[in-house]
């Protein structure tokens, strides 16, 4: 089986994202990664509808998981007739595609696809759950090797021996643009926001910086001005959950405030991604509100007093303007011409 994941830290081995195998979804919790390494197991599709819903995996994670939960509902069904199954199934690709808003989008193609494959497979009289899985496997190469080109793309803006600040976990971005650093001898320096209140930076980021052997560096979310001011950023990149044509992209709260810093401080701010041809303007862009605990506490120890309230809004909006380029798998795009990104055909990624 080929496999795009090879040289990448723990978390992006395929394995180590979700996993369907005898009836059951394994997902690593990336809740608590690296300070404990656990997975939750799934029984069930709403189960990984739900740890989805419960940010067990983040970032790309979920459309992985998506994947392998088609897989783990084909088995749900898989004693009964023809009719049943796709039914079943339809409503599984709806369920766990909308688990989480913002992506929702994004998330359809991937269990659509998971239903494509499942159609063609009853319709050959061949193993469904199979099918499924072979074609999840398949999306996962694909994305992987998709990233990897706008990795070297996004590698190749790095100045030698520069300094990057990131924010939140970009996935698979992330393990390819350091694996593009590495095979060009780009020693760079990583400085990782850690991202209330997952934490995501802190723990996934980080982890995979450190662990293919580059300097990685920490801070909390508001040493970001102090860090571009007094520690040398020459450059600030993140993934983004939905770029819309309009050059506005939607990514982890608190992109947008470290997007006006790099303005101020002349930094620029590459964002790396697929443009969503269904994503016209910031208004076509849902964002997702969170549980607001989640704010008042921290490490499972509550910090406020009862009454006090908070809000959790999983994503910002960054204008076009605060952007100084689109990397993608065709190249680096300015964030008013990504409408240019359509114009040629864009290989399948999802």
């Amino acid at each position: 089986m080929k496999r795009c994941d090879f040289d990448l830290p723990f978390l992006l081995r395929y394995e180590n994202v979700a996993w369907y195998e005898n009836g059951k979804v394994r997902i690593l919790d990336r809740r608590i990664y690296p300070t404990e390494i656990r997975f939750v197991e799934c029984a069930s599709y709403r189960e990984v509808a739900k740890a989805i819903a419960d940010m067990v995996t983040q970032s790309a994670g979920p459309y992985t998981a998506a994947g392998m939960g088609m897989a783990l509902a084909a088995f749900e069904v898989k004693d009964k007739d023809a009719e049943s199954q796709r039914a079943f199934l339809k409503q599984a690709s709806y369920d766990i595609a909308h688990a989480r808003p913002t992506t929702a989008n994004r998330m359809s193609i991937v269990t659509e696809g998971c239903l494509k494959a499942a159609e063609e497979a009853l319709s050959a009289g061949k193993n469904v759950i199979e099918a499924i899985f072979n074609r999840t496997i398949d999306s996962l190469n694909r994305r992987y090797g998709t990233m990897e080109k706008v990795g070297e793309y996004l590698a190749s803006l790095f100045p030698k021996g520069g300094t990057v600040l990131t924010q939140c976990f970009g996935e698979t971005i992330v393990g390819m643009m350091l694996r593009a650093a590495k095979k060009t001898g780009n020693a760079l320096k990583l400085y990782c926001a850690e991202t209330r209140p997952y934490l995501q930076g802190a723990r996934l980021t980080s982890s995979c910086c450190y662990e293919m052997g580059f300097d990685t560096t920490v801070i909390t979310d508001n040493m970001v001005a102090y860090a571009m001011q007094k520690k040398g950023i020459d450059v600030f990149t993140s993934a983004a959950d939905t770029i819309a044509r309009s050059g506005h992209i939607a990514n982890k709260i608190g992109t947008f405030q470290i997007a006006i810093l790099a303005k101020h401080f002349g930094i620029p701010y590459f964002v790396t991604g697929i443009p969503d041809a269904d994503k016209m303007t910031m208004r076509d862009i849902v964002i997702e509100e969170r549980d607001p605990s989640l704010v008042l506490s921290s490490g499972g120890r509550v910090n406020t007093l009862p009454g006090v309230k908070g809000i959790y809004p999983s994503f910002d909006i960054t204008p076009p303007h605060l952007i100084s380029g689109v990397v993608t798998d065709k190249g680096v795009f300015t964030p008013y011409t990504l409408n240019d990104y359509f114009n040629t055909k864009a290989d399948e990624y999802y």
